[in-house]
């Protein structure tokens, strides 16, 4: 599965499945993705490849627990990664090239969703993310 972001200069690839999908409605995948909320998938760090532009890859501290990953040219969101989680890669399906495969299985954050957004579906709320021991 490839991805990449708006302006191509960064590439890359997700090889096996992505282990879970969610919507985040947290203020801050709301303010860097410019939305009602962002869709993630988690990824095993050792799945992910950079087939180009690694090198145009900025990084901003968003929290304390919080790196975001975007690309240095046109600002599109790659990833973020949890301080305390650091073997996984929460990817921003936005950048995805292709078809997953995969929907998401619940929303995030949703406490702090967008008012002026419903959310519209049957999935699963929570308040903050999941206990990492249910995770999928």
């Amino acid at each position: 599965m490839r991805g990449s972001c708006l302006c191509r200069t960064v590439r890359y690839e997700v090889v096996g499945d992505l282990d879970l999908m969610y919507n985040c409605h947290c203020p801050n995948c709301r303010k860097s993705h410019g939305a009602a909320f962002a869709t993630v998938a988690r990824v095993r760090r050792e799945r992910f490849r950079w087939i180009s532009g690694e090198e145009s890859v900025s990084r901003y501290e968003s929290s304390r627990e919080v790196a975001r990953y975007f690309c240095g040219t046109c600002a599109a969101n790659l990833f973020s990664v949890l301080s305390s989680r650091p073997e996984f890669l929460h990817l921003r399906l936005g950048t995805l090239d292709d078809d997953p495969g995969l929907r998401p299985s619940f929303h995030m954050f949703v406490g702090s969703k967008a008012p002026w957004f419903e959310i519209n579906d049957d999935l699963p709320r929570y308040q903050a993310f999941p206990d990492p021991d249910q995770e999928g």
